[in-house]
């Protein structure tokens, strides 16, 4: 995926998971293009973010490859495909990180080890601190946690068997989670928070923001 080149250590960077954030989440793995259902919302998000001066980089997990069940051509064929989709809809991508590893290989990029998050704030300059973090698996804001970042997590499809109580426990391990409907409610709430600040900065007010979707 493009990767931009005019990197600033003041960018607004926010980090993504990729299925179950931007599309479906399946338990067979996304295979293919054919195989990419982007969920109700999730393209134009992404593309408001971007908008509103945010740069939108995804970090996924794919042991798909390490298992054999699709190649690289594959995957580079199904990010191309989702930069396309993104494309219609105004958005993009700025780069797409993935560790391709089982769990046995025990390496540093699976989430919810960091090394991941840390080689985007590498390659873009930026101070993790200072990046959002959204996923819609508590893997993804251990992930958050354990890079620095600020952590965000999608009350999605994939946390639909989740015990609820459990969850919230979980949740709670982690300082400053927020927990958001899906990836629309999530820019939603990021876009307004920054406009809010900024007005306040000038003295200004800004209308609440309207809709269900932060349910931090």
């Amino acid at each position: 995926m493009p990767t931009r080149s005019d990197h600033s250590h003041g960018m607004k960077l926010v980090i993504l998971g990729r299925d179950g954030t931007i599309n479906r989440y399946r338990d067979d793995h996304v295979k293919s293009p054919e195989e990419l259902e982007p969920l109700p919302g999730a393209l134009e998000a992404v593309a408001r973010l971007n908008h509103a001066g945010w740069h939108t980089v995804m970090a996924t997990n794919q042991p798909g490859i390490g298992r054999g069940l699709l190649d690289m051509a594959s995957l580079n064929a199904v990010h191309l495909r989702l930069n396309q989709l993104l494309a219609e809809k105004g958005g993009r991508l700025d780069a797409a990180f993935f560790c391709p590893h089982t769990p046995e290989d025990n390496c540093n990029c699976r989430k919810p080890l960091p090394g991941l998050l840390e080689q985007i704030g590498e390659r873009f300059g930026v101070d993790l601190p200072a990046v959002h973090m959204v996923g819609a698996s508590v893997r993804d804001v251990q992930t958050a946690r354990n890079a620095g970042c600020v952590p965000h997590l999608l009350r999605g499809d994939r946390l639909a068997g989740v015990d609820e109580d459990q969850l919230q426990e979980q949740i709670a391990l982690i300082p400053g989670a927020r927990v958001h409907a899906d990836l629309a409610a999530f820019a939603d709430t990021l876009i307004h928070e920054e406009r809010r600040a900024r007005a306040e900065s000038r003295g200004e007010s800004v209308l609440p923001a309207t809709g269900p979707g932060d349910m931090s």
